[in-house]
């Protein structure tokens, strides 16, 4: 091939018929679409029209916020419809941020009318992208409020907590965010005057990001939690799916599988036991070896890795007979030795994982990168940020993997892939609306 220059037209063109030939593939019709395009599971499978769904995207915790003032609402527009241009099909953001300075939830079922509207827009914008979105309900972390924040609300109603991890035992806080997972998932969009809980846009929600209870080791508090909040969930909305937002920390209910934890890191979640709940539609980890493994070399960090995702997949193939999603990963730009060739080796490792189970139907169904942002938001940059007109290598690795999913050889009458003849954790993720007056006021914050 020739140095010449292509056509812009030409790989416009292009650009759009393979855009439109992925949403005929998978059937979907974008926030207009039918009942029949809501994403179930079945079996260790994720599935949509009866056909596997495999997904392909991004984290953006910052949609919501950005959609919520007018001067920043296009880079919301910008992120969903770069995500589409890279053939991606599923978008993790949250619906929370409790108290401060610039809450969705300004005080117990008191709400911020036009953060809602961000987040009216953000489900609207995504549909008309072909992009899936999973919604978080919660945080475990103070950025957003968090857990702390609820437990704050209620000692101010008088009652006597002892720590953050009461979250999960108070029948106070318990009575809150009940309250809140009701107003998400009854709002009816102002955009498009569908309430929440009958878009088919929506993904699955989730309980709560990165959930713990390190006060109760066992994992019975959080177990009892899990179960009680996905089953009100439930019965309020029987279109979506339900996820607990796990790391994927094993438990003591499986002591053969903590070797798998990086430093056999214990922290009151059992990933086994709790994703066994029915009510539990499928299981997630995310995988930061640059942090969990900081004082390992690079190549001790990709085994580990390979091993995390490994171990997950046959859990859910085998014992849980769910689908896995990778729900976060990424390498921070601020890690020591950090190189793109790195990061771009750690984005095929996982992609490379996906991909392998689709070619089998195994459980592995996709993977969200942490994190996409567009141009324009230094400010906000957390390390982990890709922006795709900076990170070209980077941008081609996403590309291809989409690309790859979409041609996943499918037995279209039962729905499974056919084989081929040839066969303590902090993150630097993310920034407080609670400390943010603009778009260019904050840096990111620390998670503990």
């Amino acid at each position: 091939m020739t140095d010449q220059k292509r056509s812009p037209y030409g790989l416009a063109l292009l650009l759009a018929i393979l855009i439109f030939q992925n949403n005929v593939r998978d059937g979907r019709g974008g926030a207009a679409a039918s009942a029949a395009s809501f994403v179930r599971t079945s079996g260790p499978r994720f599935v949509m029209n009866g056909r596997p769904f495999y997904a392909n995207g991004f984290n953006a915790y910052w949609l919501m916020y950005m959609a919520s003032v007018p001067s920043e609402r296009a880079k919301v527009s910008t992120a969903f419809q770069q995500a589409s241009a890279y053939g991606m099909n599923l978008a993790r953001t949250w619906a929370f941020s409790d108290g401060g300075s610039s809450p969705l939830q300004v005080s117990p079922g008191v709400y911020n009318e036009a953060m809602f509207k961000g987040l009216d827009f953000v489900i609207s914008e995504a549909g008309k992208h072909g992009v899936y979105l999973i919604l978080s309900l919660a945080n475990q972390w103070n950025d957003f409020g968090g857990r702390n924040q609820y437990v704050q609300w209620a000692r101010q109603r008088g009652q006597s907590l002892n720590s953050d991890d009461d979250f999960f035992r108070n029948d106070v806080v318990k009575t809150f965010y009940k309250n809140h997972i009701k107003a998400v998932l009854t709002r009816v969009n102002t955009i498009t005057g569908v309430a929440y809980k009958d878009d088919p846009t929506i993904f699955a929600w989730e309980l709560m990001n990165e959930p713990r209870c390190q006060s109760d080791l066992s994992g019975a508090t959080l177990q009892a939690w899990i179960s009680e909040m996905a089953g009100y969930v439930k019965s309020l909305d029987g279109n979506h799916m339900v996820e607990v937002g796990m790391e994927g920390f094993y438990g003591v209910s499986h002591p053969d599988r903590e070797r798998f934890n990086p430093g056999n890191y214990v922290v009151g979640t059992d990933f086994i036991t709790n994703h066994q709940l029915p009510v539990i539609d499928f299981a997630t980890i995310h995988a930061y070896p640059d942090q969990w493994k900081s004082g390992s070399s690079e190549q001790e960090q990709m085994a580990f890795l390979s091993s995390w995702i490994q171990s997950h997949t046959q859990d859910c193939s085998q014992v849980l007979k769910k689908p896995l999603l990778v729900a976060e990963f990424g390498k921070s730009s601020r890690s020591s030795g950090f190189s793109t060739a790195g990061r771009d080796a750690l984005y095929s490792t996982v992609y490379d994982a996906v991909y392998s189970s689709a070619q089998v139907g195994g459980s592995c169904a996709g993977a969200t990168f942490w994190q996409l942002m567009v141009e324009g938001m230094d400010n906000m940059k957390d390390g982990y940020e890709v922006v795709m007109s900076e990170c070209p290598s980077t941008a081609a690795i996403i590309s291809r993997q989409s690309r790859r999913l979409s041609t996943v050889p499918v037995n279209s009458i039962n729905g499974v892939p056919t084989v081929p003849s040839s066969a303590k954790f902090p993150k630097r993720k993310g920034m407080s609306m609670n400390n943010v007056t603009s778009s260019a006021a904050s840096t990111p914050k620390v998670k503990t």
